[in-house]
């Protein structure tokens, strides 16, 4: 479930530092009010630059670098500055779909002069321990460590010399082996361990050291969702609805959420179950509904939860022991449900460290299930404003679009809805509410009321809607299952809308989520069944 990327790729330089030159004539010069998605290239001080995720208000000359906004492409003029070890020469495009990927590598003609030879480095394997100087081969070329603690990371997404988005700061690169190889580099993790630095992530990929079980799945192989899926939580305390057990979960969801994951300080989180809860028992049923091809998925977050994603040691650490949860107890993936207590502001280091744990837990696991549950001010409350918490989430699901499974906006507790398509808020609970909120996150939306840029839509396969299961599962914006039908029907079939209309009948839209599969059973099923009967009828 995968759309097409462009990474940084395959980079030539001499051992000077010039390289072939960056034609900026077509490069827009860079604004500060303007917002720049991923892959958007911008001219400032005589230098291009290329955006690695969504951006506004950074200038690039601050902003480039390890984990910024910006990479240096090179100088208009055609030489490099002398921050930037290489040149964009060529191209990776990423495309897969189904979690299954192929690369191709798209080369571009230079004359630059490159050191030509044999080479007898060993090929770069990713989590090796490389030392600062080490040489090592990868798609063709030969390359000397330069930052030992990234050149060991298990992220070969990021660090695989010539091929990672970010190899240039972990490599330089040193001659090209000959024939330039037509193959290009596994990204498979390798349980290998790294001594060069404290933040290395240190953890064994289960796919290839973990007992697939009964199920034929290992840990973070997600299974297929169905066309149109009905997503539900289940939750890990009494909050009055009662704790039941996994297996006591019926069939009709199609991926449970294990709400919480709690925050264990300093970047480390761990996963407590309830005590009338039998944790081996708990571990036996969640092999169980993988068996029976239901996704199960670890969620961060909540309404009191926390996380700590401060510094590089918080992440490393929060890597660390997600990692360590999903081998021990099979899950598929994670779910992103931080809340106002998270600390989720424009700017704010959980942010940026986030997106940047996602990515390495996505290496380790390359079939992990990927989801977000915000807040709706936090994701369509962009429209109104963005600053705050107002869209916070924004430039997070923009830098993960391509990791993302699924997005399901939280449609009530907050009042009604802010759209470009009214020019009065739509109520919470009703269809155009519902249809608004989801066409906003297909179609995209003009951020600011058009003052901040425009948020360019997901895949409708990657959009649910999330709403309460009945009338005590949360505090407001409730909505007839007839009604949830209703707005469902209009966004797949484009039939029985209100005045809200899509502007396409979105076959591929996803479904439904909501709070929660306790209540839904302590309700009697309220929710669960006329909502997942209706979807199991749509084409």
């Amino acid at each position: 479930m995968k759309t097409k990327i462009a990474l940084a790729a395959l980079c030539l330089s001499g051992l000077s530092t010039s390289a072939m030159a960056v034609d900026c004539s077509g490069i827009p010069a860079w604004n500060a009010t303007a917002s720049y998605g991923g892959g958007s290239q911008v001219k400032e001080q005589n230098n291009a630059y290329k955006a690695n995720w969504w951006s506004q208000g950074h200038n690039p000359v601050n902003y480039s670098g390890q984990w910024q906004e910006w990479t240096l492409l090179g100088a208009c003029d055609g030489v490099v500055s002398s921050s930037s070890k290489s040149s964009v020469a060529s191209s990776v495009i990423v495309s897969s779909s189904s979690r299954s990927s192929s690369l191709v590598i798209s080369s571009s003609s230079s004359s630059s002069s490159v050191v030509v030879g044999n080479c007898a480095s060993p090929q770069y394997v990713a989590g090796t321990s490389y030392a600062a100087g080490a040489l090592t081969q990868n798609a063709g070329s030969e390359y000397r460590c330069t930052v030992a603690g990234w050149c060991g990371s298990t992220a070969s997404w990021a660090y695989a010399p010539g091929t990672g988005a970010h190899w240039q700061q972990a490599w330089e690169l040193v001659r090209s082996c000959g024939a330039v190889s037509s193959s290009v580099a596994s990204s498979a993790v390798t349980t290998s361990k790294s001594s060069s630095s404290s933040s290395t992530i240190v953890v064994s990929s289960s796919r290839s050291s973990s007992s697939t079980g009964g199920n034929g799945r290992v840990p973070g192989d997600a299974a297929a969702l169905p066309k149109h899926a009905l997503v539900g939580y289940w939750h890990n305390f009494d909050n009055g609805s009662g704790v039941i057990r996994l297996a006591d979960v019926d069939a009709s969801w199609d991926v449970i959420v294990i709400a919480f994951v709690d925050d264990a300080g300093n970047g480390n989180v761990e996963f407590r179950l309830d005590p009338a809860l039998n944790k081996a028992q708990f571990i036996q049923d969640v092999a169980a509904k993988r068996a029976q091809g239901k996704n199960i998925v670890l969620s961060y977050g909540g309404e009191k939860g926390t996380v700590t994603l401060n510094n590089s040691t918080n992440l490393a650490n929060f890597v660390n022991s997600t990692a360590a949860i999903i081998n021990e107890y099979g899950f598929d993936g994670v779910d992103i449900d931080l809340e106002s207590g998270a600390g989720v502001l424009h700017g704010a280091p959980v942010i940026s460290n986030m997106v940047s744990a996602i990515k390495q837990l996505h290496a380790m696991f390359p079939d992990l299930y990927v989801s977000m549950a915000p807040e709706h001010p936090y994701v369509q409350g962009g429209y109104v404003a963005y600053s705050g918490i107002w869209g916070a989430y924004l430039p997070m699901i923009d830098q993960l679009r391509n990791e993302l499974d699924l997005l399901h906006v939280q449609l009530y507790n907050n009042g009604g809805l802010a759209t470009p398509y009214s020019p009065q808020a739509y109520q919470a609970g009703t269809v155009d509410m519902m249809v608004a909120s989801a066409r906003m996150m297909i179609e995209g939306f003009p951020l600011a009321n058009g003052t901040a840029g425009f948020f360019n839509g997901l895949r409708p396969d990657q959009v649910a809607l999330g709403l309460p299961s009945g009338p005590r599962a949360a505090g407001s914006g409730q909505a007839t299952t007839a009604d949830i039908n209703r707005a469902v029907s209009c966004l797949a079939l484009r039939t029985n809308c209100a005045s809200n209309v899509p502007l396409a009948a979105y076959s591929d839209f996803r479904g439904v989520m909501t709070w929660s599969i306790n209540w839904d059973v302590k309700d009697g099923r309220i929710f669960s069944v006329p909502v997942g009967n209706h979807l199991k009828t749509l084409p």
